[in-house]
């Protein structure tokens, strides 16, 4: 994507994107195409599971997404390894659906259709192909509705899709939250429809494909919730398709398969010691069936939230047999994923692999999926996390924890770049902070580079809201602010440090003051998860021995962390516990939760605000880095202050706040532990909210972004006055987040990123040119670059923040980060000249 303009040319490229999965079962899905899909906030996000990166979020619901499955998913990978375009099926919260186009060949997502049946949120879907254009999907909802649909694929790429709704179900009031569809044996052209939710039993419904479905019956056994369902490929004997096997699982934490067969390919079985217990029979079309429970599998410790069968390989050169293989995933909020497979001599189902997140940090699975290839499993947690583990034995199973994407799972509050741009941090509402950089030893598709989570050096108790970074000399120090009165100050442990010598962007030297005498290896997080205590490197013997004490609370026995230096991305278990920061100090003052935080250019002084609703709680505290004391209190604004920043000289205090006014205040250094502050500007600039501020990096210019879909540049004069320069044309939509990059000194040229409420971005050129008389220099204003809907935020842009506010003659791109309400982190790197 560029844009051309008489002064700028600017080139964009989509570098990260970090975001977590929604955290509710039948979030994720795994093609045939080998991508897998889920839902972040009210975004779909593809990732890639090769190389552990997303590629893509797409915009289109207005609700959180709750579930999506692909057309064909992994189960049908053997018969679609020929088909130029995959589809995908997404559902949210307020009942839409949605259905996705995505072309093997160019990589290009089409948005096809949307429907909104459901009266409330979309809760599970499921599929099957028929042919290569034509799919059945039904969906189920919160409103006691299953809705069976037939979508007739287009032939040729942009194509039109064709959705029909062959019939709607009405369950009752417990809704169904399991859904399976599969074709019947023999060659009736039945379908079976398997339901199952809150009512702890399993209903069959047969049906044709045009036709209507019908109630066949009832599977009774589960004693809570249905939480999973799902059919085999049909059984083959003798050539002939004889059964069919659902598998299901349950708050109960138990596992049932159930055999359904043709009522004559019952009579040639013999007795064995897998014996099935009979259950009830159906008729569909012109065949009968007796359903019967095969095997009942007990193993995990707490409620199974997903099974599912291996996807089978083809077993001809067409793709159109299959081998339906006999093995079960199955995923648990015991935090274990196990697969299932029956002994070779006596039939018996039992655990055959096991694999989990056993750190204390991890609280459960949602869901377990297989790849198409049926090597890799997935799973995603409680904690918005994806665990990938690959079977990389040859001989022997050999299952090996991979790499992922990984991300925030609420809104991101605020992000900061490191001083030197090594990495970025950020903080969110989901009580973490976590630092994105790039690795410079894991392969991507591009050129090398690929962007991980590297380090959480903050899991706290409160939502955070806010964060800075300290600038200036020394070790690696933040601040942040969560929603309670007190700020907190981290500094980067031993391991992190050592940790960065394996990324792109930075080297460790040994021989560094700062580093040389640092005994801090790492961090342990407190019982109540508030404070985190330093792990010295020279630990005494004597705490080896501290979860043996007498009488001491239980909570007090959590697992040490063992912080290391890394060598490749971390994984979610190391990230969780064992790459905390310490925190070194805690800043006492403000009466209400912190809102915002920022901090000078020399790393000499931080300024922090609360939310208000009165003068007196809306001041502004100073705090002197090191020492960490108040130095002043600055008043001036009536309600919460939304954004502060620093000129880039330090001597001024930009504040900006809900009471619609901006205020500068003037900051001088008086002594060597003593600064004086003066309000010198207040005035009204907006209609509505202040949201924004940001100041030229070449001047005492600064432009204010509102509620009122408005920005405004603003020159400060003779440092008692402000005049206002030019007002750009409104936004579309409330402006939210400002950043501001100087590119030309001389001319006082530069880019003004401008972040709005529905997720977009855009990017406007600023620029000197003289007035009709040549007197007074007047700022131009022209936009460059409209971001693609398709690299954006789908919610509010919370923060926009450049890697170099003044990019350097010799630097031909620069990066813009950039988080939102959607969950996500971004980066993008924007080329200009």
């Amino acid at each position: 994507m560029a844009a051309n303009s008489n002064e700028v040319q600017v080139g964009l490229e989509r570098v990260f994107i970090g975001a977590g999965c929604n955290r509710i079962v039948n979030n994720v899905s795994w093609g045939a195409c080998d991508l897998v899909s889920f839902g972040t906030q009210n975004a779909v996000a593809i990732f890639c599971p090769k190389i552990g990166q997303i590629l893509i979020t797409l915009p289109g619901h207005n609700a959180h997404v709750n579930c999506t499955h692909w057309l064909p998913s992994n189960k049908f990978a053997f018969k679609a390894k020929h088909l130029e375009r995959h589809y995908l099926l997404s559902g949210d919260a307020d009942g839409a659906i949605t259905l996705w186009e995505f072309s093997i060949a160019d990589k290009k997502w089409r948005h096809v259709l949307q429907v909104l049946e459901h009266k409330k949120g979309v809760t599970c879907f499921t599929a099957i192909m028929v042919s290569d254009t034509d799919a059945l999907f039904a969906s189920t909802s919160s409103d006691g509705v299953v809705n069976v649909w037939e979508v007739i694929l287009p032939s040729s790429s942009g194509g039109e899709c064709k959705l029909s709704s062959l019939d709607s179900l009405f369950v009752g009031r417990k809704p169904m939250v399991a859904l399976s569809l599969a074709q019947l044996p023999g060659n009736s052209g039945q379908l079976v429809l398997a339901t199952g939710g809150l009512d702890n039993k399993i209903h069959i419904y047969c049906g044709e494909r045009t036709g209507k479905f019908v109630h066949a019956c009832e599977l009774k056994g589960h004693t809570d919730w249905i939480r999973s369902l799902d059919f085999s490929l049909p059984i083959y004997t003798n050539g002939e398709t004889s059964s069919v096997l659902l598998v299901s699982s349950s708050q109960d934490k138990g596992i049932r398969i159930w055999k359904m067969a043709l009522c004559d390919s019952l009579s040639n079985k013999g007795t064995s010691l897998a014996s099935y217990i009979k259950g009830p029979a159906f008729v569909a079309g012109s065949s009968s069936y007796q359903i019967s429970l095969e095997s009942l599998l007990i193993g995990h410790e707490d409620w199974v939230y997903s099974v599912q069968w291996q996807p089978p390989q083809s077993s001809s050169t067409e793709g159109t047999e299959c081998n339906q293989p006999q093995s079960i995933l199955s995923a648990s909020m015991d935090k274990t994923m196990m697969i299932w497979q029956p002994e070779k001599t006596t039939g018996i189902w039992i655990n055959v692999v096991t694999v989990g997140e056993l750190s204390h940090s991890a609280l459960g699975f949602y869901g377990g999926h297989w790849s198409p290839s049926g090597d890799s499993t997935l799973a995603h947690g409680y904690g918005g996390s994806f665990h990938l583990w690959k079977n990389v034995g040859i001989d022997f199973d050999d299952w090996k924890p991979q790499k992922v994407p990984s991300g925030h799972f609420a809104p991101v509050s605020d992000i900061s770049w490191a001083r030197c741009g090594e990495y970025l941090l950020s903080v969110s509402h989901d009580q973490t902070t976590r630092v994105f950089a790039p690795w410079c030893n894991v392969s991507s598709s591009d050129d090398g580079e690929a962007w991980h989570e590297i380090a959480r050096p903050q899991v706290h108790g409160h939502d955070i809201n806010c964060v800075t970074i300290i600038k200036g000399k020394g070790n690696h120090r933040f601040v942040s602010g969560a929603d309670e009165k007190v700020g907190r100050v981290f500094e980067a442990p031993l391991s992190f440090l050592k940790s960065l010598n394996h990324t792109n962007s930075w080297k460790f030297n040994s021989s560094n003051d700062h580093l040389a005498d640092m005994q801090i290896l790492g961090a342990n997080m407190s019982a109540l998860g508030l404070s985190q205590k330093p792990i010295y490197v020279q630990a005494p013997s004597a705490s080896v021995d501290k979860n043996s004490n007498e009488g001491i609370d239980t909570l007090e026995t959590i697992p040490a962390a063992v912080p290391v230096v890394l060598t490749e991305p971390p994984i979610e278990e190391q990230l969780a516990w064992h790459t905390l920061w310490p925190e070194s100090h805690k800043l006492y003052g403000h009466g209400n939760e912190l809102f915002s935080l920022c901090c000078d250019h020399e790393g000499k002084l931080v300024a922090s605000s609360c939310k208000a609703q009165s003068a007196s709680v809306a001041e502004i505290w100073l705090w002197q880095v090191g020492s960490w004391k108040s130095v002043g209190r600055l008043h001036s604004h009536t309600l919460t202050v939304t954004q502060m920043e620093f000129s880039y000289d330090n001597n001024f205090l930009l504040t900006v706040s809900r009471d619609r006014h901006f205020s500068i205040f003037e900051i001088k250094q008086t002594g060597l532990d003593e600064i004086s502050h003066q309000l010198v500007i207040r005035q009204e600039a907006h209609k509505r909210i202040i949201w924004a501020c940001s100041w030229n990096p070449f001047g005492h210019e600064f432009a204010t972004g509102s509620r009122d879909k408005t920005v405004k540049i603003w020159a400060v004069e003779n440092g008692s006055s402000v005049k206002l320069l030019t007002t750009l044309p409104t936004f579309r939509s409330s402006v939210t987040a400002l950043s501001w990059l100087g590119i030309d000194r001389q001319r006082n040229r530069g880019l003004l990123a401008v972040g709005m409420e529905n997720g977009l971005i855009e990017m406007l050129s600023l620029s000197n040119a003289k007035a009709e008389d040549g007197s007074f220099p007047v700022l131009n204003a022209t936009l460059v670059v409209q971001f693609d809907p398709l690299i954006c935020h789908v919610s509010t842009v919370n923060r926009l923040r450049w890697k170099n506010s003044d990019k350097g003659e010799d630097s031909s791109a620069v990066q813009l980060a950039s988080c939102g309400a959607d969950h996500c982190v971004r980066v993008f790197e924007v080329k200009c000249s």
